[in-house]
């Protein structure tokens, strides 16, 4: 896929345009309720939890500094003082699966030691979940949960004071407590200080205090690309910029809101309308007191007591009368000051959004030793005699060959080249034997590459009789085929979409050559490709068009037919890339496709129409400290058994993000029966 940079919002660029910035002059909003003043002077930001067993509908938890957290009643009375290390942050999140059942989780920071703690919370009172972790190697600033969209899996965010931005995914640690693991690092030049996540969209956002806001997607296995939607200087915010929130009154009413701490104001912002500024308002006290700097913010769409029938934005006042304390802000009046709807009351724990089917990868290869774009297509070997010896190649096109084994580690790694595409078949006649052959294309030496796999010494041996070039630019993708007569032949294409088909030929003495006998081409770019042995089809995967089939003999023409185009399912988005078959025997199984522009893999039947059946998602497993796969070039598929675990096939996978923790790119294993389980299909007894 394409490699994007910064991007900027229509908003944002409007204002560097010359749009004309916020008036000075803004309505003012009178907070609905303060809390009492922390102990210590200390107040950095907030949250509510709601809570419709309480009176009010929920309680404040605000942090405290050295003291820790505070537990005010919505009508601002301090109720506790729980002991949480030196506390600056705050986040929650409902319905979070927890020992005993689903419960209300919340994360704290603590910058005395710089981890992360986690607590839950049943009628205003904190207990917290297993003791503080590993000092996270930053001085955190902020923190906040985030769910991603795909599978509704949690990670918290912490944003430091030297521009991290650390995502670490959460899950139960299956002994009544919470563990995380690192997902991805990223960073901004300057100070961070306050962070929020969307979970409908997959937005979190994030405050470089200095220069602006950002938005990132949540998504760790996505393209991290940030875009701008406001700025100091180039845009509304003028010095400083503080916390962040987001009110959800459904669908016309999804507001951002963000502090321009130095001008004492809030701005609104429409994330329905591409982030468009749609007003600021000063936020006072009860009393109508100013806010000197509005800091740390977070709000609530949830039914409260009184005035907050419609939620509520809390607010921090560093700087109050008093003691540093947190006003309460009702979302009705908030958006009439600005002229937005408040929009309907939202649920406590909102309705899952339609997701594809998920499972998790049971095994991991070691890296390979190319950084980047490196890893890119497997194939795998089945050891017949003893599954659970069986070996999957892969390709470094950075450089090499890999040899694994079922449990991911390196058997054998060959540096002849930047090998792009990989395939193997059993049973091709060289000489008096028959033998393992693998093939490649090798995009150094724009040539075939052909191996033959000692299946004894679990070695990959060249029998390239000389080079054997394909006399195109860029060989790029390749698989083999294996007609009902015994002849083997290579399909390999050049990056431009022309591709040709190669016999293979016993060239005398162990080693084989290759004689060109069809050429054809596809419009635009093409890669995956899998030929059915059985059938003679052969399946390509045009990247931005879709996939199609044709002969897969060399005197079968160049008529093709298309069996889906992208245009036509949404659920597949470009680049298609990897194609395989899962063969249930007799003609019948499926083919599974990649579709990299949704980090998704779709299912067809192999036989009939060749009818789509579905997609799913390979998504992050915490215990296991395995993560999902994304952005995903090549892939195979088999149905034979590999031992415990596969013992009815699997799909290997190119892993274009390999996180938790984030390393150079890899390949995953996935068990066919989790996937059969997912989809409803068939596995070969």
């Amino acid at each position: 896929m394409a490699r994007r940079g910064l991007m900027l919002t229509a908003a944002t660029l409007a204002v560097m345009a010359g749009t004309p910035s916020a008036a000075q002059e803004a309505p003012s909003v009178t907070a609905a309720a303060a809390t009492q003043p922390s102990a210590r002077n200390e107040a950095n930001q907030a949250v509510i939890v709601a809570d419709p067993a309480l009176a009010e509908g929920g309680v404040v938890v605000g942090t405290a500094g050295m003291d820790g957290l505070d537990v005010f009643s919505l009508a601002g009375e301090r109720l506790l003082t729980v002991p949480a290390g030196e506390a600056v942050s705050v986040d929650v999140r409902h319905d979070v699966d927890l020992a005993g059942g689903n419960g209300t989780l919340l994360v704290t920071s603590d910058v005395a030691t710089q981890t992360l703690r986690f607590w839950t919370i049943a009628d205003g009172a904190l207990t917290e979940v297993g003791a503080a972790g590993e000092s996270l190697g930053y001085a955190v600033e902020g923190v906040c949960f985030a769910r991603d969209p795909r599978d509704g899996a949690l990670y918290v965010v912490g944003v430091g004071d030297g521009g991290e931005i650390d995502q670490r995914l959460v899950y139960a640690d299956g002994e009544g407590g919470i563990a995380t693991r690192p997902a991805r690092r990223l960073a901004l030049p300057s100070s961070l200080k306050f962070c929020v996540a969307d979970d409908r969209t997959g937005d979190l956002y994030v405050a470089e205090e200095a220069v602006g806001l950002w938005r990132f997607p949540s998504d760790p296995e996505a393209e991290a690309i940030p875009e701008l939607i406001d700025a100091v200087g180039l845009g509304r915010v003028t010095e400083e910029l503080g916390g962040l929130a987001l009110m959800d009154g459904g669908e016309g009413a999804r507001h951002l809101v963000a502090s321009d701490a130095s001008s004492g104001r809030l701005f609104v912002y429409d994330r329905e309308a591409d982030h468009a500024f749609v007003g600021a308002v000063i936020p006072t006290g009860p009393q109508g007191e100013a806010l000197a700097e509005p800091g740390g913010l977070s709000a609530v769409g949830q039914a409260l007591g009184g005035a907050l029938s419609n939620g509520a934005l809390v607010v921090t006042d560093e700087d109050a009368e008093g003691g540093a304390n947190y006003k309460l802000i009702s979302a009705t009046a908030l958006l009439a000051a600005v002229g937005r709807p408040v929009g309907q009351p939202q649920p406590l724990t909102a309705a899952a959004p339609e997701r594809m089917p998920a499972v998790t990868a049971r095994i991991e290869t070691a890296p390979v030793a190319g950084y980047g774009d490196a890893a890119d297509d497997p194939a795998i070997w089945v050891n017949a005699a003893d599954p659970a010896a069986s070996l999957v190649i892969g390709t470094d096109k950075t450089g090499g060959l890999y040899l694994y084994d079922m449990q991911g580690q390196v058997v054998q790694h060959l540096t002849d080249g930047k090998m792009n595409n990989v395939d193997v078949r059993d049973g091709v006649r060289v000489g008096a034997e028959e033998i393992v052959l693998v093939a490649a294309s090798d995009r150094t030496h724009k040539s075939i590459a052909l191996y033959r796999l000692d299946t004894e010494a679990r070695r990959l041996v060249n029998i390239a009789d000389g080079p054997q070039p394909t006399d195109q630019g860029d060989p790029y993708g390749m698989c083999l085929y294996q007609d009902a007569e015994g002849g083997t032949f290579v399909f390999i294409n050049d990056s431009n979409g022309e591709k040709r088909q190669w016999r293979v030929v016993d060239a005398g003495d162990g080693r084989v050559r290759t004689e060109r006998v069809r050429d054809f081409a596809f419009s635009s770019q093409v890669e995956g490709c899998v030929a059915d042995d059985e059938t003679g089809v052969l399946y390509v995967a045009e990247e931005d068009v879709g996939l199609w089939r044709l002969s897969a003999a060399p005197d079968g023409g160049t008529a093709m037919e298309s069996v889906q185009a992208i245009a036509d399912n949404p659920a597949l988005q470009d680049d298609l890339e990897g194609v395989a078959i899962y063969d249930l025997g007799g003609g019948r199984g499926y083919i599974v496709v990649s579709s990299q522009g949704n980090d998704s893999y779709a299912v067809y039947r192999r036989e009939g129409d060749q009818a789509y059946l579905g997609s799913f998602v390979v998504v992050a497993d915490g215990p296991a400290g395995i993560d999902g796969i994304s952005e995903t070039d090549g892939l195979e598929v088999t149905s034979r058994n590999l031992g415990p675990g596969f013992e009815h096939g699997a799909m290997v996978a190119q892993d274009g993000r390999n996180l938790l923790p984030n390393a150079r790119q890899n390949f995953k294993y996935v068990s066919w029966t989790d996937i059969a389980r997912a989809l409803d299909l068939e596995v070969r007894r």
